[in-house]
């Protein structure tokens, strides 16, 4: 048994992987609107307007407020943020807790990947699950967008993960799982399109719950429906409520999609399926 492959060695990748995703969350969405602006610039016949380079890997991470590089020691998940005291070296600034609470997330996921899956290769692949759905829903939750790029990657490598055996999920589970997961809830937005005249959710929500389907097979989608609804629903109202929910606002779907499925993977399809009366 590798030693990285371990629960624990699995925890140490997950702060690390963490910190990675914190730098997706906050660049993907700015990435894309420098697209949509060019886009709609040249659509429009205006002059191009050149704008410093934006990746994921460029420019070096830096203090929003005074500029100050950030260096290797640093930028270590989790410690450096409690070692500085959540403060920039430089100027002081406050650091959001955020970002330790991103790569301990991220971490205590890949651990519990780690105990439910066993240590076998083909746990990287949960961890990787679990690490696109934190980011595809902590942008979800930012912008209200759930980006083909992360949707498109985790549907296909839950398809491609079935046809090789490298999942439980037989490809027939998940090839039906993604049609119905899209299918079920474009027509729940078809239905309600029809009687509001607007969508009642985004097409990135179907995308996600198609790729969930794909991952963990059709039998899974009703509970990761009904426990997503749920939950939405709890935390909506009591955001409404609190008043943290603003007029003509509304709480964005994907993450308790994410969370549903997630929860899925780490009690076991075959419990939950139990818990429904289901053979599987």
């Amino acid at each position: 048994m590798l030693v990285a492959l371990h629960p624990a060695g699995l925890f140490v990748l997950g702060l690390m992987v963490g910190s990675f995703l914190n730098v997706v969350v906050h660049r993907l969405p700015l990435m894309f609107e420098q697209t949509w602006k060019a886009d709609a610039r040249d659509i429009l016949g205006l002059p191009e307007v050149t704008e410093p380079e934006l990746t994921l890997s460029t420019p070096a991470s830096r203090c929003p407020k005074c500029g100050h590089a950030i260096r290797w020691y640093e930028n270590i998940p989790l410690l450096s943020w409690l070692a500085l005291r959540g403060r920039c070296s430089a100027c002081q600034t406050p650091i959001s807790v955020r970002y330790p609470l991103v790569e301990l997330s991220c971490g205590l996921l890949f651990l519990a990947c780690g105990l439910t899956q066993g240590s076998q290769p083909t746990v990287l692949l949960w961890c990787g699950f679990c690490a696109l759905l934190l980011a595809a829903s902590l942008i979800d939750w930012d912008t209200t967008y759930l980006y083909d790029d992360l949707t498109g990657p985790l549907l296909w490598a839950g398809l491609v993960s079935a046809l090789m055996g490298w999942i439980p999920v037989s490809l027939r589970d998940a090839l039906w799982g993604a049609v119905a997961g899209y299918l079920s809830l474009w027509s729940v937005n078809q239905a309600f399109k029809r009687l509001r005249g607007v969508d009642g959710m985004g097409y990135g929500d179907f995308k996600l719950l198609a790729a969930l389907g794909a991952w963990l097979g059709w039998p899974m989608l009703l509970p990761i429906i009904l426990g997503s609804s749920v939950v939405g629903a709890v935390v909506g109202i009591g955001m409404k409520v609190s008043g943290a929910l603003r007029e003509g606002k509304y709480v964005p779907f994907g993450p308790f999609l994410a969370a549903a499925g997630v929860g899925v993977l780490l009690i076991g399809p075959k419990q939950v399926a139990a818990w429904f009366g289901w053979p599987m």
